[in-house]
Order: structure tokens, then sequence, then C-alpha cells
């Protein structure tokens, strides 16, 4: 059993340095240089499509060895955390729509406060929360309702690994929006929801 934690623990690790590399500014100027204006629209589902081969292991680990049962929670509780998984998951392609500007790779690798960076803009769900992201990741690994040895050491070091990679996305951010997002990051909660900030402030 412990043999299998740590290839699991190999596994995110070997899929954390692909992704954040994948991610990483340096890549997109490679990518831009070498593709040139194909790179926009090649990358992200290219991005996306790494992202899935690369986890796929580490699923396929844990559904193999998922270790001793901590516990399991029964019904009805477990269809409402199922429930709250699928509502997670709508998150995702909702924050890409409501913010589309801040994966362009043009718009990533502009200069801050030029016309490229564009500006903030802020609608959709990122009136209320500034990383969705982060949000639904957790409530998706958190809200499993059968937990395993294996499945809980992952959960933790991903935890780990998503919230790092906030902090990073809001550097990046800060950089490319300068003081609009500053402001921003004072009226909105990063991870947990609420109506710090007002709908109006942001029209």
């Amino acid at each position: 059993m412990v043999l299998s934690t740590i290839i699991s623990v190999f596994s995110l690790a070997a899929f954390a340095v692909i992704h954040s590399l994948t991610a990483s500014l340096p890549f997109k100027r490679l990518l831009v240089r070498g593709l040139g204006s194909r790179a926009e629209m090649l990358y992200l589902p290219a991005y996306s499509l790494i992202a899935v081969l690369t986890i796929l292991p580490l699923v396929y680990l844990l559904y193999k060895y998922p270790g001793r049962i901590l516990y399991k929670i029964r019904s009805p509780w477990r269809w409402l955390m199922v429930g709250g998984q699928l509502i997670a998951a709508i998150i995702a392609p909702r924050a890409f729509q409501d913010a589309p500007h801040r994966f362009k790779i043009r718009s990533q690798l502009s200069a801050p406060r030029t016309p490229e960076a564009g500006s903030l803009n802020i609608r959709g769900i990122y009136r209320w929360i500034r990383d969705p992201f982060l949000l639904s990741g957790l409530v998706i690994i958190w809200l499993t309702p059968i937990m395993t040895v294996n499945l809980l050491v992952i959960y933790i070091l991903t935890t780990i690994y998503l919230f790092l990679g906030s902090l990073h996305w809001e550097t990046r951010l800060v950089a490319q929006f300068g003081d609009e997002y500053r402001k921003y990051q004072i009226r909105v909660n990063r991870i947990i929801p609420g109506l710090r900030g007002s709908v109006k402030e942001f029209d």
C-alpha cells in the first residue's frame, strides 16, 4: 500500500510539472515564436488535451490501488455531495466564458497597462469570486463521498498545488492589469463567494 501511495505521488508530481510548464509564459513565448498567430487558436485545446492525458495515469492508479477506505458517505448525503460536484464542474467552463480575455496568449505576453493587455472587464461569476477555478477544484475533490488513504494523500497535495497555482495566477493578473486588479482584490474574495463587492460596482 505504501508503494502505491508513493507511485501515485510521483504521478501527481509529473502531472504538476508538465501542467505548470505548459502554462508558463516562457513556454507560451516559445509557442508564439514557432507558430505565430496560430498559437492563440491551438494552445487551449492542446493544453487541455495534454492535461487530460497526463492525469490519466494517476486516475488509473487511484482506481486500481485506492488504499484503505477511511469513510463512505451514505445516501441521501452522498447524492447531495455528488450534486455539489456537478455544480462545481459547471463553474470552470462558465469562468472561461465570463473572462476569455484573461486567457489569451497575446494579452498575457503584453506589457502591463497597454492596449494589448486590455482591461479587466469584471462580469459574470467574477463579480462574486476572483478564482472560480480554485473553488471548483476544491469542491470537486473534497466532496468525494468515498475517501481512501491514497485519495486523501493526493487530495491534500492537490489542494496545496491548486492554492499555490492560484497565488501565481493572481500575481500574473496584477502584472497584466495593475491597480485595476488590486482594487478588485479588495472588493471580492478569492476563494469564498461573497457579496462584499456589489455587482453594480463593476458596471
